[in-house]
């Protein structure tokens, strides 16, 4: 409180000399003794309505950093409100008592100037203080925007930063001349060699708003030539999502060399149907539908239901949306989605409103040689949760698909798709909205590449690509998320959505730069495509035809039917082992128009 007195105590003296200087002024240095008396009380009074408008606005009440604009901004209304408060009455009165009616309009400005004053030198005072010291790394900032200004005034002023800024980089002409404190746009970035060598810099950190994969790989290529260290300022979303440390800065990491912007999502339409509703997710603890059950839990559900059959995966997703792992609470539910009478148990008990399926097994490779259990899970598996929803009154349903289920040529592709039609013909029999949402690899979801090749690089090598020529479309795990989210507003009965996933990511560039970014020699070694595996993915089938009426980067496209009465596992089975298990879509296409020709 004493901190705050002393505020008080500086606009205190600067009134008093602002009113001093006021008088002094307006009778040209010669102040008649009578107007000692009644200036006095007049001072007084102005000090105890700073006091009061101080309080009101919460200057001297340790809501303000010192020297802050908000601090700044409230100081000023204070002011204002003094000035009014007893300049009014000295304008309309003053004259009669001895006070010069002008005493206000010269007092304020002054008093202000040297409130505003104090506040600047002292917080350049703690700022040269908090400025770090020798030993610091330099660093240069590729962006001058409002994010890169602000970061190099934090550096500037923290004790305790790693790092010391020596120079802006951006690439907007206008902002050639420009400054931060003693920072100067240095050039653009493609001027960084030059820049380098004059500076001597070693870090290079990138503070551009949304800076996308195109941007960072050309930032990560010119940074390893001129042995800099990239580092990249988190977005607010990231860290408020728990996906980015509370620093300001971190490394590079190889999702952002490969990935893409989030999906910008219609927050309203998503409260609409979610706010305050129940909702049900399968395969919580998966990598998907622990994202789901977070994003979810922040839309305010009136509950939120989280299944699957991996008690440690449960625990994982209760922690992220509940704060603990007690697994003793009916958020969590321990059931396998083989299980029908189980399944129809607890959705009839729970009576959720809105369904999002996300239980399934996922792993190419390991389907091929379990087939059946790809039968269980994801076509029987997809129908029990069908029917439970069914029978619990469900009137939103979110499938989970994969781009596998395009022209599939994989045991996994074929069972996605089966589930596909299950979920449209579910579609068309309720009349509710039954749909799933299509999208392509995901990035350090568990098992998939990323992760598998980082543990290869560990162990060091050798870093096995099934083909160099390979290619996959990859999305982080928030941004597929948002897609089933935003699915469940703007998704019609029976419908697959589909986000645009811009180019194929060739596999082998991404496992260059891993190796590259690890600073180590591993080799690489080609195995062979495996059974079942395209060459390259696809997100459409060849008689799917898509529109987009909501949203300009997610694809309608209506999904062939199923009904359950038709489901023949021999079938399917045969009619999978019989198409030819090869990996060029041109191919397949060629064996397909021979047996439409045939038939």
């Amino acid at each position: 409180m004493v901190r705050f007195g002393s505020r008080y105590l500086v606009d205190a003296a600067a009134w008093i000399v602002g009113l001093s200087l006021a008088i002094w002024f307006r009778y040209a240095f010669d102040v008649p003794t009578d107007a000692y008396f009644p200036v006095t009380m007049l001072i007084l009074v102005t000090l105890f309505g700073q006091l009061l408008f101080g309080f009101v606005f919460e200057l001297y009440r340790g809501r303000f950093s010192f020297g802050s604009l908000e601090e700044v901004r409230a100081l000023g209304v204070a002011v204002a409100f003094v000035a009014v408060c007893l300049g009014v009455p000295v304008l309309l009165l003053g004259s009669g008592y001895g006070v010069p009616r002008s005493i206000f309009l010269i007092a304020t400005p002054l008093a202000l100037v040297a409130m505003f004053s104090v506040r600047f030198v002292k917080r350049l005072l703690i700022e040269q203080r908090n400025a770090p010291k020798e030993g610091v790394t330099r660093t240069l900032v590729y962006g001058a925007g409002v994010l890169g200004s602000s970061l190099v005034r934090q550096m500037l002023s923290d004790p305790t930063t790693l790092y010391r800024p020596v120079g802006l980089i951006d690439d907007d002409p206008a902002k050639r001349q420009s400054q931060v404190r003693d920072v100067r746009v240095l050039g653009a970035f493609n001027d960084l060699p030059r820049i380098v060598e004059r500076t001597r810099a070693q870090f290079l950190v990138v503070a551009v708003p949304r800076a996308d994969s195109t941007l960072l790989r050309l930032v990560q290529d010119m940074a390893m030539q001129l042995d800099l260290t990239v580092k990249v300022v988190p977005t607010l979303s990231d860290i408020l999502a728990g996906r980015s440390g509370t620093g300001t800065i971190r490394d590079i990491s190889i999702e952002d060399l490969i990935g893409r912007h989030p999906v910008d999502t219609d927050l309203s339409t998503i409260a609409g149907y979610l706010t305050g509703r129940r909702v049900l997710v399968t395969g919580a603890g998966g990598s998907i539908g622990l994202e789901l059950c977070k994003q979810i839990a922040g839309f305010g559900p009136s509950e939120l239901v989280m299944l699957d059959r991996d008690e440690t995966g449960l625990q994982q997703a209760q922690l992220a949306t509940a704060g603990h792992g007690l697994l003793n609470t009916k958020d969590v539910v321990l059931c396998d989605i083989r299980d029908a009478p189980a399944l129809d148990e607890v959705l009839i008990a729970r009576r959720p409103e809105v369904v999002f399926h996300a239980a399934a097994l996922k792993h190419l490779p390991m389907l091929e040689q379990y087939p059946d259990e790809a039968w269980k899970t994801n076509v029987l598996g997809t129908l029990n949760v069908i029917n439970a929803a069914r029978l619990a009154e469900v009137d939103t349903f979110i499938n989970v698909s994969t781009d596998k289920a395009a022209n599939p040529t994989s045991v996994l592709g074929h069972s996605k798709r089966v589930a596909e039609k299950l979920t449209a013909w579910a579609a068309d029999d309720s009349g509710f909205r039954y749909l799933s949402v299509r999208f392509g690899n995901v990035i350090g979801s568990r098992g998939s590449m990323l992760p598998t090749f980082q543990s290869l690089i560990e162990a060091g090598g050798p870093l096995t690509v099934t083909h160099p020529d390979v290619t996959r479309y990859f999305m982080t795990i928030p941004e597929a998320c948002q897609l089933v989210i935003q699915a469940g507003a703007i998704g019609r009965p029976g419908e697959i959505l589909i986000l645009d996933m811009g180019e194929p990511v060739r596999i082998l560039d991404v496992a260059k730069r891993m190796i590259a970014m690890s600073g180590k020699q591993i080799e690489i070694a080609f195995t062979g495509l495996r059974e079942g595996e395209k060459l390259h993915e696809e997100l459409v089938g060849v008689r799917e035809k898509l529109e987009r009426p909501f949203h300009p980067m997610i694809s309608h496209t209506r999904a062939d039917t199923i009904p359950p009465t038709r489901l023949d596992h021999d079938g399917w089975m045969a009619r999978m082992f019989a198409e030819p298990r090869v990996n060029d879509t041109a191919v397949l296409e060629a064996h397909r128009a021979q047996k439409e020709h045939k038939a």
